[in-house]
């Protein structure tokens, strides 16, 4: 139930003021925020709501009271307006409008407008339509959302604090009436047990927000069931209950506990290129090199002659040690260039390019197997010149890369598909212009010195500026300049660089550099980037790239002039600037270009221009800001700094730095004109006198503090003495005002600060197990939703209100839509989060936070950060810096600064590089500093938010006007209080010595006091148990203010050396719990509960402290009254008091029992060999000692194995101290020698908890049978399906009736298609099974990647199989044998790995692991686990010490640790030997010989060592004293080398346990070099229950390329595991079918021997029973397969950077079982010898090239070239066919091509010396590819190319039947044409289309050739010799061709017969009858006369 108030309006007000509106209702009042400078009209806009217990009576009151707001007044009555509650009783919703009364009760003008609503008893939520609250979105929801979590908290104060109320405007007025009702007391029932967050309470109602953060769950779960009727508690949200122990303040705002800037530091880097190959080079018959560059590093590949799709697979490495914004701004540039020699450089065809950041951002940080389109940049009308496929990796220092697995890539790849190009950027790229314009900048500081420049003044009077600026723009490789500004500190450029490339552009970041132009070398004064994602967007309702035109702020080195500045990287970027040093006006534009527009300059060279001058006022109106500051302390001042006075300087920009900035600005500044209406202004008095001041000379800014003289605080640190007095600050500048930028990023960033703090504190509540994080989490997103909806409501007014950009409309209307779709995402999500999902949605919650601090950062900026110098003697020490946009004030709480008008902790570093490594952790000073920075028109509020308590001491200027603000400010109310600081142990410290421990101390540091606890000597996990009382503190301000705001406790840990300054080993923070003098020392909130606190080193976290800190208020009974400090003085460790009983924790008795097995590989120690070492135990005081081992070197392992010791831990497992291990190795004469130590930070893993007897894993009535269906041919691997993990029954399906229909459908199907055929037992080796095994592991991954089954829905069902509760045994097997006929209806589609395969071959496969196999199975340490031993000091990140590096040993053994006294069913079970304790059933620890067979198969992307980029590897094992180096089998200059070799080593464990394997590079001369190596510990494997001695096959076999490995069968090994874990079994018999346990395995019973005779056999149902053994009850486990594992390889020279990967496996036998059989051959397959016949017949429709001499005849002198790919210099050509006049060619010419062919790879191996100067061959594979191309033969010029084809010999179109029906799309691709392959069908004649490119980079049919292709392997081509060309033996007849081949003068008439006849023959035909028609006229009229005569006269 509750009543809600919306106040909308009221109207009529009289004069202009601040108002405020209070509502109280059943005696519970709230105010309203402050509504500042109302005229007549006061929009609230609010709602408030009261919880109400009981049902409403109908004639209660409500009453709203307005009022004029004062600050220092008491505020004044406006008028009241009552209401009887009846109408909304009965109506539910009213909306009223009525007049207010005054005091008399008379009736005033002001009208007000309220809509009332009461909710009824049955409290549901979400039946409120959204006209309720007419007009107010946002806050409905918010509302809405709210009330779930008012409903828990009966009570309690209603989360309504108006959205807009000011934090600062309940301080100030605790000066107004309404004292500490009685309503508070109800609110504490519930709030009283948990912390509040930033949910800021009245002064008015006083919530005490600083209890324990212990949730009292089970009241609330009362609650919420007495509430809710029993609602789920999961669907309940607890939105503002926080874990936090710190718990947040209105004056004080969070410190930062990282300190050192890792910004700038240089790491290791290394970026691998892989260049596969390239594919539609634009071209004529290029001949292509592939030049790689990074940076400035260039390599190139090999070159490849005359192909447009060259292979190169060759493989580049570049090392890089340098900054990551160095790096990530590195270009990677891939180019293709044609006929590149020593001579010439060559031309270039296309290039790609893209920045080091785009490919680190990628998923695992790489681009694997993907396309780089090239484009040339000096012809951007031309389209694509081509392709180049590639792998692309940047990996940093401990990234590991997770490369996909390198096997037979035979797919055909889809260009398109797979572009070199980040997710979501296009295919087709388009050509822009990026248009930087550079306006002008100012504020630059003196690059000179000035000693020329004063004796120039001197003598010739003139007076410069001394820079000379220019600015330099960096984009995508290239870069432009502007001009150089001779003398100027405010330089004008109006100038424009502008870049050409293509959009969108793969480099991210844009770098503008201002430059001072010098004759020795120019140096920056300042850079500034522009990152192109955040002034841009690309998604569809994005935007181009724009920015500006506005001011950047530039940051670096201080402004002093010096020669050499030793902070001059600051200036280019690198690392946090110290100091402001110009600001620049820039703009950027980007237009799209038409590549088809005539006009555009084709060239990308980068071009500067003139731009157009912008008005001053385009970047704002100039306005005045006002900055103040107080110092309320300064201490832990590092005592290096020398005793002289300290001064603390604040400047923003330019302003306030008095030793080198010029303080003024250059060009006046117009006061801003007061404009009637601005409703910021205010009519004070003291504004008007401020003026006054104004005018009289202008305010005099104070920037620094008064020098003063530090007083010691302790050996480290001095403080200055502050006392009651605090200096302040203060300074006006003048900035463009865009502070809505900063205001809409600071919205963000406050629900990005929310966000954050909430899901620590869920991960806090995760991690600590306290209950219900679920329901933190739901509160988290609720708060984050209304969050976004408020960001909506806020920014949404202000759109178009201010002077802005383009870019700030864009963005604005990006971040609205992304919070909204942000808000939204967040609702529905909330609605999702259940128990077990909470961590998948936390996931979720991070991307939003990445995604809220994105778009909070703004790319624009306005008003520069503040910097804080601490200047000693005038020299600037050390630095803080502070965002402007923190400080910044303003009206709408949501908007203003996080550190605005509050106190802040500073700690001061050093600046620069100084800063970096251990300088960087020391502290240089912390200061209390207050800030505020707003208009001076709003500076009526700058000393909001100080303590209370003070009077401002002002400078008197003239009679009587005080109206600066204060210079400083004396406290005149202090308190006095007590500290007591309980230390209680830190855990997981740094190594600070080199014995590997340290000497911690702690040093508390509270305002200026200091105390240290006692020194603990060698330990990293100090249990100081120790109380510190810190007496006499003063604090300054108002008592309640200090309860709830008291200052920070500042703790450091340091490690004490007997000579020299103690080292610092860490730091962090902690808020004191505040105990007033008028309360009670008593629960909840007293005694203070123990809480750990994160240990920092600079950014690194160096562990945990256990602590609780209590400040208690001294009354006026003095300490009298305090808690007394009872419990013994501790007088053996000098007087220390512990800590007080009711804090530490409570304890119980635990025994720890210790298995001790061995120690390993232990270092020499001071050069000293290890002898006789010992083991020592130690918790918490208590502990055990080993036996001593007496000879190391014979055997490391103990003879005594199990001991224990009982110690009192803390009941809360989250307290338990951690167990410390340490070596010792006794010398003689007793004397103890560390050798190294190791902490068990947890015990949690070693608690033993009894197994839940009742899990079905523990089910043993009832039998589950398990089938292996028999089939025909027992070789044949049938499908399986498991079911989900509810079930532990594995059924098996048969796919016998499947083969037969899918052959079936086979043969009814494409009779062209060859039909598969079935592998040859006697062909398969171990590679086909390896190879088939791949193939299975990459379909694996991508039905992985495919089946994304919605996680929801997963979860639905994972809920629902729950609930169906565990079946008994029968029942499961039903369900099994349902869920089976379910599937093999209905193959779901991708039920997750192990889906039916589609087509499954019949090899029996093996396992391939793409990691090693101890990630697989958890490092094998099932019993027993491995302690390293370290030593030395823990490294700082530079030193680059690692922590293998601090390995001097291992330690193996176990812990087990459990409540005394014992379960007695542990004790009571069978066999229990109380020698063992817990470890029952382990192995004895003697010595024992074992063989060890390491199978090395091949390694991949190796490093390479040589200069040619290549490297020749070869094997060393080592093992023990064995060392295996396998140099004369190194294989030359390969960076993938496949090895295929086993080795065979006899070990004895202990002694030799370390396996090492490394790959080393074999060199001519000098050493070989170390590629990487990978350690494997043997032991481990042998003793694991996983039996990792010999993996286990999928089938048993006994010949042939699968034979059992393992000298156990299958039964054999059964038997034994039953044995050993006492299980019940086996039972064989009847025949197929075994039972262990309560399982039934069944199977064949039949195996084929050699021969082909079947005999019974076991062993099939055993392998069965052991491949699931891991379903057998109590011991099951799952067992190693056969397998490889794929291990990265590591050198110790470059630490965490992977040189590569190798694979093998590694099978180990005891020497006293029976011996295994040979090992395995897995010797790489040889290359199968072919030769390929080639009879080139005849070429059809050839272009004609060359015009006739005399005729201008077109013809061609034709011949055909080809060759084998990778064999261009074995090319071999036909004859010419002289003067086709009609592109026919006859040739009957034949090739021989032999080569060696890897069918298993579709490779061709060719094996060839690099160069005349090469040692030996190296080996290439390549694909098969027969290249067949026609050219014209020229006698005195170079042959012209015509045209080629290439065909890939494994598929390629089958080519026509006859010249007509081949056509061009036959080789583009475009038409379905049947492929074929030579390897299949042996021979294959057709005719083939030749190709070429036109000028449009279009293909054209240039030709085409009947061709027939023959194979024959080699032994075939012995037996049938043929010739080459036409030779013999079996030659081929001569071509019958026309005789123009005779040249003209031979036969002359011959040749014209043949031009005459052939081309002319029906012309000559045409006028041969046209001139006999002619002469018969002519004659017919020559006759006419005679004959007619003749007629006539009758003759």
């Amino acid at each position: 139930m509750a009543l809600l108030v919306h106040l909308k309006t009221v109207s009529e007000l009289r004069g202009r003021g601040d108002r405020i509106a209070k509502v109280t209702f059943r005696g519970q009042s709230f105010y309203s925020r402050v509504l500042e400078n109302c005229e007549a009209v006061a929009d609230f806009e609010e709602t408030f709501r009261w919880q109400v217990g009981s049902s409403l009576d109908s004639n209660e009151m409500l009453e709203i009271q307005i009022f004029n707001y004062s600050k220092v007044f008491s505020n004044k009555l406006i008028g009241t307006f009552r209401m009887v509650l009846q109408k909304v009783v009965e109506e539910k919703l009213v909306e009223v409008t009525d007049m207010l009364i005054d005091d008399n009760n008379a009736i005033i003008q002001t009208s007000l407008c309220v809509e009332v609503r009461y909710q009824a008893t049955d409290g549901t939520v979400g039946s409120w339509d959204d006209g309720d609250f007419l007009g107010d979105e946002p806050l409905h929801e918010e509302e809405k959302d709210s009330q779930e979590t008012d409903g828990l908290l009966p009570g309690s104060r209603p989360s309504s604090r108006p959205p807009g109320e000011k934090s600062f405007r309940s301080k100030g007025r605790q000066k107004t009436k309404g004292g500490r009702g009685g309503e508070h007391k109800a609110g504490k029932s519930v709030f009283s047990a948990m912390k509040l967050g930033k949910n800021r309470p009245h002064k008015e109602e006083p919530q005490r927000q600083d209890e324990p953060a212990v949730l009292e769950m089970e009241d609330l779960d009362r609650l919420a069931f007495r509430l809710r009727d029993g609602l789920d508690p999961d669907s309940v949200s607890l939105a503002s209950v926080t874990a936090l122990t710190t718990n947040v303040s209105n004056k004080r705002s969070k410190p930062d506990i990282k300190m050192e800037p890792s910004a700038g530091r240089p790491m290791d880097y290394q970026v691998s290129i892989t260049v596969i190959e390239a594919r539609q080079l634009v071209g004529l018959n290029v001949d292509p090199v592939v030049c790689v560059e990074v940076g400035d590093d260039k390599k190139y590949t090999s070159m490849k002659e005359s192909t447009n799709c060259p292979y190169y697979n060759e493989y580049f490495v570049f090392d890089f040690h340098v900054s990551p914004e160095v790096m990530f701004d590195k270009i990677i540039k891939i180019s293709v260039i044609h006929s590149k020699n020593l001579l010439r450089s060559g031309t270039l065809v296309g290039s790609f390019k893209m920045d080091v950041g785009t490919v680190y951002s990628q998923p695992e940080h790489q681009f694997h197997h993907k396309w780089a389109i090239l484009s040339d940049p000096n012809d951007i009308s031309a389209g694509l010149k081509g392709y180049v496929k590639c792998d692309v990796a940047v990996v940093g220092k401990g990234d590991n890369i997770k490369t996909p697995h390198k096997a037979n890539e035979t797919e055909e790849d889809d260009i398109e598909g797979n572009l070199l190009l980040p997710e979501g950027v296009p295919a087709e790229r388009q050509w822009a212009r990026f248009y930087v314009k550079i306006y002008r900048a100012e504020g630059l500081p003196r690059m000179n010195t000035s000693l020329m420049a004063n004796m120039k003044k001197a003598f010739i009077g003139e007076n410069k500026d001394l820079v000379d600026p220019y600015v330099q723009v960096f984009f995508a490789g290239q870069k432009g300049k502007t001009s150089v500004q001779k003398s100027s500190y405010e330089p004008l450029w109006n100038e424009q660089v502008i870049f050409t490339d293509l959009f969108p552009p793969l480099c991210k970041r844009m770098k503008v550099q201002i430059r001072d132009s010098d004759k020795v070398n120019d140096v920056a004064i300042g850079t500034h980037f522009i990152d192109l994602r955040k002034i841009s967007n690309e998604g569809d309702k994005g935007f181009l790239p724009t920015l500006g035109p506005a001011w950047v702020n530039m940051y670096g080195s201080t402004r002093n002039y010096t020669l050499l500045d030793e902070h001059q990287d600051l200036n280019e970027g690198l690392g946090e600037g110290v100091s402001f040093r110009a600001r620049l006006m820039l703009g950027l534009a980007v237009e799209i270009l038409d590549t088809s527009n005539p006009e555009l300059t084709s060239s990308t060279e980068v071009q500067v221009e003139q731009a157009t001058p912008v008005s001053e006022s385009c970047v704002g109106k100039m306005e005045e800001f006002f900055l103040f500051g107080a110092l309320l302390e300064a201490s832990m001042i590092d005592r290096k700094n020398g005793d002289k006075p300290i001064t603390f300087e604040v400047t923003i920009g330019n302003y306030g730095n008095e030793v080198d900035g010029l303080s003024r600005p250059q060009r006046p500044r117009p006061r801003p004109q007061k404009e009637p209406g601005d409703e910021e202004e205010v009519d004070l008095i003291q504004k008007s006198s401020d003026d006054e001041a104004d005018e009289g000379g202008d305010l005099a800014s104070v920037s620094s503090s008064p020098p003063m003289r530090p007083q010691i605080t302790d050996r480290n640190y001095f403080h200055l003495p502050y006392l009651e007095r605090k200096p302040c600050i203060y300074i006006k500048s003048w900035w463009p005002d865009q502070r809505r930028r900063l205001y809409n990023a600071n919205i963000m960033d406050h629900i990005a600060d929310k966000l954050e703090e909430g899901l620590n504190d869920v991960q806090e509540m995760i991690k600590t197990e306290k209950s219900y994080p679920e329901r933190r989490l739901r509160g988290v997103l609720e708060e984050l939703s209304r969050g976004c909806y408020r960001f909506l409501s806020l920014a949404d007014k202000d759109q178009g209100h201010w002077s802005c950009t383009r870019l700030d409309r864009e963005r604005l209307k990006s971040c609205m839509r992304e919070l909204e779709s942000m808000g939204q995402q967040a609702k529905t999500l909330r609605a999702q989060v259940k128990r077990h999902t909470v961590q998948d949605k936390l996931r979720l919650c991070q991307n939003f936070l990445h995604k809220l601090r994105f778009l909070a950062d703004e790319p624009q900026h306005s008003i520069p950060d503040v910097f804080i110098w601490m200047m000693s003697n005038h020299k600037r020490i050390a630095y803080a810096r502070v965002p402007s946009k923190d400080l910044l004030f303003s009206i709408v709480e949501e908007e203003l600064g996080k550190d605005c008008a509050k106190v802040k902790t500073l700690f001061l570093k050093l600046p620069g590089k100084r800063g970096f490594g251990s300088a960087g952790w020391t502290v240089q000073a912390k200061l209390e500093l207050y800030l505020w920075l707003g208009l001076s028109k709003q500076r009526k509020d700058f000393l909001c938010g100080l303590p209370c308590g003070f009077e401002e001491v002002k400078v008197a200027q003239g009679p009587g006007l005080h109206a600066f603000p204060p210079i400083s400010l004396v406290y005149t109310k202090k308190q006095a209080f007590q500290l007591r600081a309980h230390m209680y142990q830190a855990r997981s410290l740094f190594a600070a010595d080199s014995s590997g421990l340290s000497d911690p101390f702690a040093r508390v540091f509270f305002i200026n006091q200091s105390q240290c606890t006692e020194v603990l000597n060698e330990t990293l996990c100090p249990t100081w148990d120790q109380m510190l009382v810190f007496d006499n503190l003063e604090l300054y301000g108002e008592a309640h203010e200090l309860r709830d705001d008291p200052p920070i406790i500042v703790i450091e840990i340091y490690d004490q050396d007997a000579m020299g300054k103690a080292d610092f080993i860490g730091r962090t923070f902690a808020k004191p719990l505040v105990k007033m003098a008028d309360e009670a020392y008593c629960p909840p909130r007293f005694p203070p509960q123990l809480e750990y606190y994160q240990i920092y080193c600079g950014n690194a976290t160096a562990g945990d402290l256990l602590a609780a800190f209590e400040l208690l208020q001294i009354g006026p009974a003095g300490k009298a009254d305090l808690p007394p400090i009872n419990g013994p003085v501790d007088m053996d460790r000098g007087p220390i008091m512990p800590v007080p009983v009711g804090i530490r924790p409570v304890l119980s008795k635990y025994r720890i029992e210790v298995l001790f097995w061995g120690l390993r590989d232990l270092k020499r120690v001071n050069l000293a060999q290890v002898d006789r070492p010992r083991v020592d135990i130690e918790c918490a005081g208590k502990g055990v000692q080993s036996s001593l081992i007496h000879n190391y070197k014979k055997n490391p392992n103990f003879n005594t194995l199990v001991k224990y010791f009982e110690v009192d831990l803390p009941e809360n497992e989250l307290l338990h101290p951690p167990l410390n291990i340490r070596v010792v190795d006794c010398r003689a004469f007793g004397r103890y020698t560390l050798v190294g130590s190791h902490t068990v930070s947890s015990l949690r893993r070693f608690i033993y908890r009894p197994p839940d007897r009742s899990a079905p894993s523990w089910n043993t009535s009832g039998e589950v049978v398990v089938s292996m269906e028999p089939e025909v041919p027992v070789k044949k691997l049938e499908t399986m399906v498991k079911l989900d993990a509810t079930s532990d029954a594995v059924i098996k399906v048969d796919v016998a009736d499947e083969e037969k229909e899918r052959k079936k459908k086979k043969k009814k199907g494409s009779s062209e298609e060859p039909e598969e055929e079935e592998p040859d037992e006697t062909m398969l080796d171990w590679w086909s099974k390896y190879f088939a095994s791949i193939d299975t592991m990459k379909e694996q991954l991508r039905q992985q990647e495919a089946s994304g089954i919605d996680l929801e829905e997963k979860e639905e069902m994972d809920n629902t199989e729950g609930l169906k509760g565990p079946m008994k045994g029968k029942d499961k097997a039903r369900a099994a044998k349902e869920e089976k006929k379910k599937r093999t209806q209905s193959p779901g589609p991708g039920q997750g790995s192990e889906a039916p395969e589609k087509k499954k071959s019949k090899i029996d496969e093996l396992k391939v692991y793409p990691k090693e196999l101890e990630s697989e199975f958890d490092s094998f340490e099932d019993w027993l686990h491995t302690f390293n031993l370290l030593r030395g000091k823990t490294g700082d990140n530079e030193d680059g010490t690692t922590e293998e590096e601090r390995i001097v040993g291992r330690f193996k053994g176990s812990l087990c640790m459990y409540k005394v006294p014992l379960p007695e069913d542990v004790s009571r079970e069978a066999g229990y030997d109380p020698i063992y304790g817990m470890f029952q059933g382990i192995p004895s620890n003697d010595p024992i010989n074992v063989l060890v067979r390491v199978y090395v198969v091949r390694a991949t992307d190796l490093h390479p060592a040589d200069i040619n980029g290549k490297a020749d590897p070869y094997i060393v094992i080592r093992l023990g004293k064995t060392d295996i180096r396998d140099k004369e089998n190194y294989i030359s200059k390969q960076l993938n080398p496949i090895f295929g070799k086993s080795f065979d080593i006899e070990a004895s464990f202990p002694m030799e346990s370390l396996l090492t394997v490394a790959v080393y590079d074999w060199d001519l001369v000098g050493t070989d070099d170390l590629i990487g190596e990978t350690k494997i510990d043997l032991e481990n494997r042998f003793y694991s229950k996983h039996r990792a001695t010999c993996g286990i096959a999928q089938t048993y076999s006994t010949h042939g390329y699968n034979i059992w490995r393992d000298p156990m069968k299958p039964s054999q090994i059964l038997t034994r595991l039953c044995k050993e874990g006492k299980v019940d079994g086996p039972h064989f018999g009847p025949p197929g079918r075994v039972k262990v346990s309560n399982r039934v395995f069944t199977g064949p019973s039949e195996i084929e021997d050699e021969n082909g005779q079947r005999k019974p056999t076991e062993e099939h149902v055993a392998l069965l029973a052991l491949r699931y053994w891991e379903d057998i009850p109590r011991v099951g486990c799952r067992l190693v397969p056969e397998h490889v594992e794929t291990r990265p390889l590591l050198n110790p020279d470059k630490p965490g950077i992977e040189q590569g990967r190798l694979e093998l496996w590694v099978d180990m036998f005891p020497m006293d079982m029976p011996a295994p059989g040979t090992p395995l051959d897995i010797s790489p397959r040889k290359p199968k010898k072919y030769e390929l016949r080639v009879i080139v017949w005849n070429t059809d429709e050839v272009v004609l090239e060359d015009d006739d001499f005399f005729t201008g005849e077109k013809s061609s002198d034709i011949f055909v070239r080809g060759w084998l790919k990778g064999q261009q210099e074995d090319k071999q050509d036909t004859d010419v066919h002289y003067h086709s006049l009609t592109g026919e060619g006859n040739f009957n010419w034949r090739y021989l091509f032999p080569f060696d062919y890897l069918a298993a790879e579709e490779k061709i191996v060719i094996s060839k010396k690099e160069s005349m100067f090469s040692w030996d061959e190296t080996e290439y594979k390549i694909p098969a590819r027969l290249t067949l191309q026609i050219w014209d033969a020229d006698h005195f010029s170079a042959d012209d190319f015509l045209g080629a084809i290439e065909l890939d010999l494994n598929r390629f179109p089958r080519g026509a039947k006859t010249a007509k029906q081949c056509s061009m799309e036959m080789a583009t691709g475009e038409v379905d044409v049947p492929l074929a392959s030579i390897f299949k069908q042996k021979r294959i004649k057709g005719w083939w289309p030749l190709l070429a490119r036109n000028e449009n980079d279009e293909f054209e049919l240039t030709g085409k050739v009947e061709a027939e292709l023959h194979l024959l392997t080699a032994e075939e081509a012995e037996k049938n010799p043929v010739g080459l060309a036409r030779n013999e033996p079996d030659p081929l007849e001569k071509p019958n061709r026309p005789d123009t081949a005779f040249v003209w003068f031979l036969n002359p008439l011959k040749s014209i017969k043949y031009l005459i006849c052939t081309r002319y023959k029906w012309l000559i035909i045409k006028i041969v009858l046209a001139l006999l028609g002619l002469l018969m006229l002519a004659l017919f009229f020559y006759s006419l006369p005679g004959y007619m005569v003749k007629k006539l006269l009758g003759a």
